[in-house]
């Protein structure tokens, strides 16, 4: 019987957005509703991001949203991205991820991101120091974080003095994210898997992923470069009907683009907004259209790339579409949550 290749594993990105007239308690219940639906569909992954001090994202604190998602699912990787390493100490994000491992053995990912993803008062609220906003320790914390797994590569640092957990069976899978060619470089020289977030707009995806390739070392991690690739991926019955769905979000991204911050606004409001013609006209590489298009967008993103996966996200006001957008996208993509007959 000749063998029939799985699909390229999709994996999903969720912002736990909040939208006008909504509650944080409302956007934190879409989001564990998003992310039972794609343990039950057969998505990889479920990344929740970081995010302070901003209207429209729930999702400040990925640790205590990470427990919460992998004790309310089965099957599906629960991770971060990402924990932004810069607002931390990494012995404390050390001890959390080593604490979610030993419950949830096997299903941790820890993505983690060399920017602070918020302003310089957060910042510096989050960590209390000015001497600690910089990124430039940013390599050697993350060192100091593999040590503190295990890893044997890194000699001195923390790991000396400290363990993260006092008897580790196995360590979440650290994940470098970027959109820059300076985080895939390290990934690379680490032997790490990298993330490269593509749904910022960036334009320069596939050279990063090159670079990280070209700058791969084999590790105990990965014997071989392995990418994954976000995308602004909403699905709907049609492309009609997606572009209009899609309508809140493109506003979402105006106003973080021009750093007027707000809640996402409801699609009767969005129809509405003075905003709505600079927002539909603003730059984007977003896959939005019903589940044909959205597919054949998506397969070409993996190739130009060479991506060995893709991680889909999308910014609504209401929970249904981005549900109903999953859905569509796991039976066109032909995903599946059981194991292939043999």
């Amino acid at each position: 019987m000749s063998e029939t290749r799985a699909p390229l594993p999709l994996s999903v990105l969720e912002l736990s957005t909040v939208g006008t007239g909504q509650t944080t308690v409302e956007a934190l219940a879409a989001t564990t509703q998003v992310a039972q639906l794609a343990d039950r569909l057969g998505y990889t992954r479920i990344w929740v991001a970081e995010h302070h001090n901003m209207p429209a994202v729930a999702s400040t604190n990925p640790p205590v949203l990470i427990a919460h998602l992998a004790a309310a699912t089965g099957r599906i990787r629960v991770g971060s991205g990402g924990v932004m390493l810069p607002n931390h100490a990494p012995l404390v994000v050390a001890e959390q991820f080593a604490l979610l491992e030993a419950l949830h053995p096997g299903r941790i990912d820890l993505g983690i991101g060399r920017a602070p993803g918020t302003d310089q008062q957060t910042a510096l609220a989050l960590r209390r120091d000015p001497r600690l906003l910089s990124a430039e320790e940013f390599p050697q914390h993350l060192l100091d974080l593999l040590g503190l797994f295990g890893d044997d590569r890194v000699e001195g640092g923390l790991a000396e003095r400290f363990s993260a957990t006092p008897a580790a069976e196995s360590a979440p899978t650290v994940v470098l994210l970027g959109s820059s060619g300076y985080s895939a470089q390290l990934a690379g020289q680490l032997g790490l898997p990298f993330t490269f977030a593509h749904h910022f707009g960036s334009p320069n995806t596939a050279a990063a992923v090159d670079l990280y390739r070209e700058s791969f070392q084999p590790s105990a991690v990965l014997d071989r470069p392995y990418t994954i690739v976000t995308a602004s991926t909403l699905v709907a019955t049609d492309d009609d009907e997606a572009r209009r769905l899609a309508l809140p979000g493109r506003l979402m991204r105006l106003s973080i683009r021009t750093n007027r911050l707000r809640p996402v606004p409801s699609l009767a409001e969005a129809e509405v907004d003075p905003e709505r013609h600079a927002a539909e006209a603003m730059p984007s590489n977003a896959i939005i259209g019903g589940p044909e298009r959205a597919v054949a967008e998506l397969r070409q993103l993996a190739a130009d790339t060479g991506a060995d996966e893709l991680m889909v996200t999308a910014s609504t006001h209401g929970v249904t579409e981005r549900l109903r957008s999953l859905e569509l996208l796991a039976a066109a993509w032909g995903l599946s949550a059981e194991p292939p007959a043999s």
